[in-house]
C-alpha cells in the first residue's frame, strides 16, 4: 500500500540550521572492522530485501543538493509483543510482530521541499491467545529536527492475515512522498530524522527496552530470553 505524509510548515522555522559535520581518526585495525561490519551489515539487507520482495519506489534522476534524512527504528517500539494478563510465559502470547527493516530513497535540490519515499517491513506472528485470522497493527512515522524537537507524528494501520495452518507473516508497507519542507536551499536533508515505531503500550516499549524475546532452546522449549538493548534516540512517546 502506497501512503503519504507531508509534514507541518514548522520545518520552515528550520532558516539558520548549519549543516552537520563531523571528523573521527582511527586505526587501521578499526578501519577493517568497520568496514567488515558495513559488508556484513549490507548483506543482511540483502538478504532481507530479497525475502520480502521490497521494491525502490522511483524517483526522478537528479542529483540531491545534500543528504538524504537519517532513517531509523526506535528501539523501544520495534517490537509488539501481546502478553495475555502481563505474564511472560509462551502460553500467554497473543499478536506479535517485529519491524525488520526500513528501506529510503530521497530527493531534493533548491529550496524545494525533502521528498522521501519510505518501504517498512514487518514480520507477524500469532501465538496461543490469539484466536483471530486477522489483526490489525497500528504504527508511527514521526519526523524529526534532529536532537531538537518533533516536527510531525502520523500513525498507519497495516493488516495481517494468517492464513490456516500459518502463525507467521511477513508485510511490506510502502510510504510514498513523505515531504518536509524547508526554508532555504542552505537546510541539509542531515539536520532531519524519521523515526519509525510500533504504538505499543508502556509494558510493551519496557520489554522491549529490557531485550526480553521468546527464542526455542536446544531441548525444544520455548523461553523467554534477555539480550542488551540498543542505545538509541528517545524519540517520539
Amino acid at each position: 500500500m502506497r501512503r503519504a505524509l507531508t509534514v507541518g510548515l514548522s520545518a520552515l522555522l528550520l532558516a539558520g540550521l548549519p549543516l552537520a559535520k563531523s571528523y573521527a581518526q582511527s586505526s587501521q585495525s578499526q578501519d577493517d572492522q568497520r568496514r567488515q561490519a558495513e559488508a556484513d551489515e549490507d548483506a543482511k539487507k540483502k538478504a532481507k530485501d530479497k525475502e520480502w520482495k521490497i521494491e525502490q519506489q522511483p524517483l526522478p534522476d537528479q542529483k540531491n543538493a545534500g543528504p538524504c534524512p537519517f532513517t531509523k527504528v526506535l528501539y523501544d517500539a520495534s517490537r509488539y509483543v501481546e502478553l495475555k494478563g502481563g505474564q511472560e510465559a509462551p502460553e500467554a502470547v497473543g499478536y506479535t510482530g517485529e519491524i525488520q527493516g526500513l528501506q529510503a530513497t530521497c530527493q531534493y535540490k533548491g529550496a524545494e521541499p525533502i521528498v522521501e519515499h519510505l518501504s517498512v517491513g514487518f514480520a507477524f506472528g500469532k501465538g496461543p491467545m490469539a484466536k483471530m485470522m486477522h489483526k490489525d497493527y497500528r504504527y508511527w512515522v514521526a519526523v524529526t529536527v534532529r536532537n531538537v524537537a518533533i516536527l510531525d507524528k502520523q500513525y498507519f494501520t497495516v493488516s495481517a492475515d494468517f492464513p490456516r495452518g500459518m502463525d507467521r507473516v511477513n508485510y511490506v508497507d510502502h510510504l510514498a512522498d513523505i515531504t518536509i519542507p524547508r526554508a532555504k536551499a542552505g537546510v541539509s536533508g542531515a539536520n532531519f530524522e524519521i523515526l519509525v515505531g510500533f504504538d505499543v503500550t508502556p509494558e510493551m516499549a519496557e520489554f522491549n527496552r529490557l531485550g526480553k524475546r521468546f527464542r526455542v532452546n536446544a531441548g525444544g522449549d520455548v523461553e523467554v530470553t534477555k539480550t542488551a538493548s540498543a542505545a538509541g534516540n528517545p524519540g517520539p512517546r
